[in-house]
């Protein structure tokens, strides 16, 4: 019989895991002993966290990153064939969403393995709440283009499903590139147009607005290199 496979969420900000994360969640990580996760370093200190006495030599971690080969994710179930059971663990929220952990996902559902998720934050949805958009029908995009005039155009393609389509659009950036997205947002698109910014969610310095481009254009906020999440929509 083959283990089962736990989908383990991290935190998204540094507020204590207390405050974010389920007790149960704990009990589950405690008594797993492999893990599959995006950086060995952040994922020692996130089960550190969990439990300061956790023996983490005793632990065997397996990479899973962009630099990861695709033959050698099959071999991370070996595992789980073996009635082990395991966890991913992404570097921040939900494994999985928009996050390397998916290829993991698809190849253990293929092969019949049991996949639980657990409770934790996810950026997308947390922001989407806090909107005011519609969370009847919605994309994550990711990452948008980095050239100004392919950002441009794929920007002009997203505000023409929120207003045919009725479809709150979100994305994410790079965060030192997180003004020149909101520059390029206010130059781009309709000054009607809703802006929702979410920046450090769940964390002391939580900020979370939404307003119009052309409220925004008169304030924006200093979000400089802090991890954030942009949703547009009528």
């Amino acid at each position: 019989m083959s283990g089962t496979l736990y989908l383990i969420p991290t935190t998204l900000s540094d507020s204590p895991l207390r405050q974010i994360l389920p007790d149960g969640n704990a009990d589950i990580v405690l008594r797993l002993k492999v893990f599959i996760v995006e950086n060995v370093r952040t994922a020692r200190r996130f089960l550190k966290q969990v439990d300061k006495a956790i023996d983490i030599d005793a632990l065997r971690f397996f990479e899973l990153n962009q630099h990861t080969a695709p033959e050698q994710i099959g071999t991370y179930l070996e595992p789980l064939l073996q009635g082990c059971d395991v966890g991913i663990i992404s570097e921040a929220g939900c494994p999985a969403i928009a996050d390397p952990g998916a290829d993991v996902v698809a190849l253990a559902q293929q092969k019949g393995i049991k996949v639980v998720p657990l409770v934790g934050p996810s950026s997308i949805l947390l922001s989407l709440m806090a909107s005011g958009f519609n969370g009847q029908s919605f994309a994550f995009n990711g990452y948008l283009p980095i050239d100004k005039n392919a950002r441009a155009q794929q920007l002009k393609m997203l505000e023409k499903r929120i207003y045919t389509e009725h479809q709150t659009q979100i994305f994410i950036e790079t965060p030192y590139r997180n003004k020149q997205l909101v520059d390029d947002l206010c130059r781009t698109l309709q000054s009607h147009t809703k802006l929702c910014i979410a920046a450090d969610i769940t964390g002391p310095n939580e900020y979370i607005k939404t307003n119009t481009l052309a409220a925004w254009k008169k304030a924006l906020p200093d979000i400089g290199k802090v991890p954030c999440i942009f949703l547009i929509y009528k």
